[in-house]
């Protein structure tokens, strides 16, 4: 069963979607404040956070900060905030959506849904190995220079889509609708250069370069 957790400090909001989830099979666990988000994420383990921004004692954005330093769990932001610069802050601090309210249930279990198909899919990618990234797609590992680092979902699956389509031009909106799959409409384009720059810092240095811009078009992977 996938465990959610909710932070959401409007009790009526909390208790539909807890309602309508379980209903759907998911286990949910409910937080109403920041405190209590913060405390259940360091107790227990979870396969999605579904955070507010605008808690009563604290930010949302702080516990996705917490959330992504320990973890790789999906994060979905449901917000009244719908400024550009929070959404861009959002996907800034590794976020895999960002749902401003009000919105729809069933918009947002279709989006809860591509985002834990993002998180768990599997690919018969063979692994790669150049002498300074090696990439494990069974075991889900990264090593840069025989140091192991840590990739989002949305990072890893970018890149194994880089390494599946080696010397191909793979335009912005082709990676859009492969990472976001039906819902790539609903996501802003600055998040596809977030994710392209995450993943260029956490593989790359100034001798090894593997994606390389197409300007107007999209990206291309150069490596071997």
């Amino acid at each position: 069963m996938v465990k959610v957790l909710i932070v959401e400090d409007d009790e009526l909001l909390l208790n539909t979607l807890k309602f309508d989830l379980e209903s759907e099979g998911f286990e949910i666990i409910p937080a109403t404040s920041y405190e209590e988000g913060m405390d259940k994420i360091k107790s227990n383990a979870y396969d999605l956070a579904i955070l507010d921004i605008n808690l009563p004692d604290g930010d949302g954005f702080n516990i996705c900060k917490e959330i992504k330093s320990n973890s790789d769990i999906p994060v979905i932001f449901l917000t009244a905030r719908d400024l550009e610069e929070d959404e861009i802050k959002g996907f800034d601090l590794g976020a895999d959506d960002y749902i401003t309210k009000p919105f729809s249930l069933k918009l947002l279990k279709k989006r809860i849904n591509a985002v834990l198909k993002r998180a768990g899919l599997h690919s018969n990618t063979a692994n790669y190995d150049d002498g300074f990234l090696s990439v494990n797609f069974d075991t889900y590992k990264v090593y840069v220079s025989g140091k192991e680092h840590s990739l989002t979902s949305t990072e890893f699956n970018l890149l194994r889509i880089f390494i599946e389509s080696k010397g191909t031009i793979l335009t912005r909106n082709f990676l859009l609708e492969t990472l976001w799959d039906q819902n790539f409409k609903f996501v802003n384009d600055h998040a596809l250069s977030v994710q392209i720059n995450r993943l260029r810092a956490k593989i790359e240095d100034d001798d090894h370069k593997y994606i390389k811009t197409i300007y107007g078009v999209g990206y291309q992977w150069i490596g071997r």
